[in-house]
């Protein structure tokens, strides 16, 4: 178990930032942690990397404890924080070899990241002089200079621009082949293209942990129809797996179905049977952006 967290909880004061807290992560899995602000992703990372201590609960990295032994738990984590604190002024191989001195280990180590990282051609550069894109680049070679068995990401693509985001987004996704990652994100796109596996945390609380695969199997399904006249909610109600009704504005309805078959046929029948027309019909279904919101919207 790459990761483990048993009923873990942080409080400042008279906040409760992290409530009750318990998941596992398996040994090569990407995982996205996603949460409003303020839900406490941070805070768990922080924790998890021996930067905070749990006020109750214990948690594990490679079933090390990260309050009794935060040196093993330290040389075994590759951590890219989310404001990524560089030494602007230093040249990247130089800064790299700084990182390298910290952590013991061969300086040969450095330009196999540079390699890694993709950033030869801007390694000459002082790190005051690279993009925003490559300044990421520069904090997950770091990261990965002692080739750590778990790396924790906390915003690794917040401010690139698209095509920064998906050359960071590529370059975990590579360097996550052989790495167990958990990473926390504001862009829903990145956590569908990048991770298997979702955990959502709200005001302290994990509200949701599936596979990617399971939440998305678990969507309801939403049909976009547009009729030739005002139909009552409570008689659209009446057609069969129906959620839910909204009338969206003039003849246009969002009809919420719990079952995935497509059920446009029976949408037709309907129609049929109470002497309408169809002018619109369009078949949806939510996407995790759309299950965020639901999840954390309280």
């Amino acid at each position: 178990m790459s990761i483990k967290v048993e009923h873990l909880s942080k409080i400042y004061g008279s906040q409760k930032a992290l409530d009750d807290v318990t998941f596992e992560i398996d040994k090569g899995e990407i995982v996205g942690f996603l949460g409003p602000n303020g839900a406490g992703k941070s805070t768990m990372m922080k924790i998890l990397t021996t930067y905070l201590e749990p006020t109750e609960g214990l948690a594990y990295v490679n079933d090390v404890n990260v309050e009794t032994d935060q040196r093993k738990v330290q040389k075994s984590i590759g951590y890219l924080p989310e404001h990524n604190p560089l030494h602007l002024d230093m040249y990247v191989k130089e800064y790299l070899a700084f990182n390298a001195d910290i952590h013991g280990v061969s300086k040969d180590r450095i330009s196999k990241v540079i390699e890694l990282t993709g950033l030869t051609p801007e390694s000459h550069k002082k790190i005051g002089q690279l993009s925003k894109g490559y300044r990421q680049r520069v904090g997950l070679a770091t990261a990965l200079l002692h080739d750590p068995d778990v790396l924790i990401l906390d915003e690794p693509t917040t401010g690139l621009d698209p095509n920064q985001l998906v050359d960071i987004r590529n370059l975990i996704k590579s360097v996550g082949s052989n790495k167990t990652i958990f990473l926390s994100t504001h862009i829903m796109q990145e956590v569908e293209a990048m991770c298997k596996r979702v955990i959502i945390i709200n005001k302290g609380k994990i509200v949701a942990d599936q596979s990617l695969q399971d939440l998305k199997g678990s969507q309801q399904q939403i049909i976009e129809v547009e009729f030739d006249y005002r139909v009552e909610e409570e008689l659209i109600s009446e057609i069969k797996h129906v959620a839910s009704v909204q009338n969206v504005y003039d003849f246009v309805y969002d009809i919420t179905f719990s079952v995935q078959k497509d059920m446009r046929p029976i949408i037709f029948d309907f129609a049929h049977d109470n002497g309408l027309r169809i002018l619109k019909l369009n078949q949806k279904n939510k996407n995790l952006e759309s299950l965020f919101h639901e999840l954390t919207a309280n």
